[in-house]
Order: C-alpha cells, then structure tokens, then sequence
C-alpha cells in the first residue's frame, strides 16, 4: 500500500516540477487531469498549478477520484495492510520498455493495429511515449541502432520484449488477423496448458499474448 507521507511528498514534487517548467509533468498533467487535455506542454506549464492540483494528479494515478478519496482509502486499506508482513511487499505493475526507431510510426501501429490508446508522447520530434491497453502499459523509447545485435536476432528469432496475459487470447488473435497484424507466431496450444500467439512490431519487437 502506498505511504500517505510519500505520497504527499510527491504531490509537492509535482508542483515543484511545474514552477521549475520541467517539460515531462507536462505530459503527466495532461494524461491524468482532464481539465488540461486540450493543451499542449507550453499551454499547461503557463497556467497556474497549485498543491491542490498536484495532489489531484496523484490521487489519479493511484485510482482515485480525488485526494480525500485517497486519503480515506489508504486508512482503510492500513488496518488490512496491518495484518500482513511488512517484508512482503506486493508487485502492483510493470512496465516494459521497448526500444524503436521512430516513435511516431511506433504509436501509429499499436494504437491502430493492436487497439492501444496512446497515453502520451514527449519530446520535438517525440523521442517517449507509452500506449496502454487496458492494464497493460508499454513504453516507447527512440534509439538510433538496433538494441539487438542482428547476428543475436539471426540467432535466437524467438527474443521477446514483453508478454502480456488476457482472459480471451482467442478473441484477440481473431482481431489482429482481420486487422492484418503481422504475426511472428499464430495462435497455438503450448505444452504447459496456455494459448499463445506472438506478433512483430515495425522494429523488430516480438510481443507475446497468452491466456
């Protein structure tokens, strides 16, 4: 469960950020506060942002629809978390990262081949971005040469990027077929009792969906 204290702290981490016209909250403000997702990064850091706005964005990012919302949860969810092992810490997200030649084109093919929303990009030309798809999150990351050697890649074709799980990978593989995904793999049974298939994105990324 996240600390009240941290929390606070990075809520006035937050508006510190946007005082100092540090251009990443930018994007952050814009994809958690609906209020700004009309505005581009200048337009949001010209405008005011006080500690009630930040903590608002915070209380967002942890699924809450305001700050005493999370602050209510959190004593609530403190006399469960009391009964659990403090040296048990609980793995809430993960994030893989995958590394691409040109963002713009990156963003283009998941978000209208694979059914991702793009949460946001940054940078002039966008060298970051991160698309989502219900719990899965990926993030996008500009490089100019290949992270795999391409003898490694010659070698080894079946290096994945990252492996996402859903309740009807049937249904998704029928999706992406009518949508002329690329497939590196076709659905199939694996030995251990899951169904898999694997698709390649324009950089060479294989990502797997299993169910």
């Amino acid at each position: 469960m996240p600390n009240f204290e941290n929390l606070r702290k990075k809520a006035k981490q937050f508006k510190r950020w946007h005082q100092d016209r540090y251009y990443p909250v930018a994007a952050e403000i814009r994809h958690w506060l609906a209020r700004y997702r009309h505005l581009d990064d200048q337009q949001i850091l010209d405008l005011g942002f006080k500690l009630a706005d930040a903590q608002e964005l915070v209380a967002a990012q942890a699924g809450f629809e305001s700050w005493a919302a999370l602050k209510k949860g959190l004593t609530e969810m403190s006399a469960t978390d009391q009964r659990k092992s403090a040296s048990q810490p609980t793995l809430l997200d993960a994030q893989p990262q995958l590394f691409v030649d040109d963002i713009q084109a990156a963003c283009d093919f998941y978000s209208q081949k694979l059914g991702f929303t793009i949460a946001f990009t940054y940078g002039e030309p966008p060298f970051y971005a991160q698309v989502v798809r219900g719990a899965a999150r990926l993030n996008l990351r500009h490089v100019d040469m290949p992270a795999f050697h391409p003898e490694l890649r010659q070698r080894e074709r079946d290096i994945l990027s990252a492996t996402i799980t859903l309740d009807d990978v049937k249904a998704l593989f029928l999706e992406y077929t009518a949508n002329s995904v690329p497939f590196h793999q076709p659905l199939r049974l694996e030995p251990w009792g899951a169904r898999t298939f694997i698709v390649c994105d324009p950089d060479g990324n294989l990502i797997a969906f299993a169910g």
